[in-house]
């Protein structure tokens, strides 16, 4: 130990507030060092002459009880004083009643649907999260679509679409059976370089098409649609332009598929 570290400790080795090791350690310093071990003797000393008691006096009753009342009345808060409602508060509240009442059906309708959507897409990044652990991607594996579309004969109530897009830059990688809103879908599995893509899909009861809608929820980008009658979801982390690439791609497949 040099005599800078000594300095710090030494206050702290009079209290007796060192630990075991650093007790030892200044005190083998101190046997070392008549400078530190005379440093010590001075703080002792005036440690030893601030402790008589001689020096402590007692407060008067008087400035005792001058002191508690002062810090009473420091300590307690004035009361606040209430201002009337004034009759335009009163006039404002009743509108926003009056307006939130008038809109409120179609804000339970727009908020109803927003939930259902959002919890469609959270459904589907739970599975597309589930399926890139370790032997849960792929039932079937294969880039050949004569081998993913037949393999799913029987496992399913409707042919699912399939094409392998290795042309447009995604090839086929397989497919498995996944369950989004407690009903079995199918989804197709492709690559872009080294990323996963996601295609789910099942059959829905309007046969209308549906404009594309994008989402991004927790990094993964999910576009969803319908046509002829089916429900396609595709979600990956390839960026928005990627994916939306891949959307028309599959889009541009002349194939159908078709319930059972």
């Amino acid at each position: 130990m040099m005599c800078d570290d000594a300095k710090l400790l030494l206050h702290a080795y009079l209290d007796d507030e060192l630990g075991a090791g650093d007790s030892a350690a200044v005190a083998h310093h101190m046997r070392e060092c008549p400078a530190c071990t005379a440093r010590f003797d001075a703080y002792a000393t005036l440690h030893k002459a601030l402790s008589q008691p001689e020096l402590y006096h007692r407060a008067s009753d008087a400035l005792r009880q001058r002191w508690t009342a002062s810090t009473a009345v420091a300590v307690t808060p004035p009361p606040r004083a209430r201002r009337p409602r004034t009759p335009l508060s009163v006039a404002a509240a009743a509108g926003f009643v009056a307006a939130l009442l008038l809109s409120g059906p179609a804000w339970l309708h727009l908020l109803r649907s927003g939930r259902a959507a959002d919890a469609l897409v959270a459904d589907v990044v739970s599975g597309h999260v589930r399926s890139l652990q370790q032997q849960h991607l792929m039932d079937v594996v294969s880039t050949n679509q004569h081998t993913v579309k037949p393999w799913f004969e029987g496992k399913l109530d409707f042919a699912p679409r399939v094409k392998d897009l290795s042309d447009e830059g995604f090839p086929l990688a397989g497919g498995r059976l996944d369950a989004v809103e407690g009903r079995s879908v199918a989804v197709l599995v492709y690559k872009r370089r080294l990323h996963v893509i996601n295609l789910y899909q099942w059959p829905v009861e309007t046969g209308a098409v549906s404009p594309q809608t994008v989402a991004q929820e927790h990094g993964y980008t999910v576009i969803r649609w319908t046509d002829a009658g089916m429900q396609y979801i595709a979600i990956s982390d390839v960026n928005e332009s990627d994916l939306r690439q891949f959307v028309l791609a599959f889009q541009n497949d002349g194939g159908t598929a078709v319930a059972r």
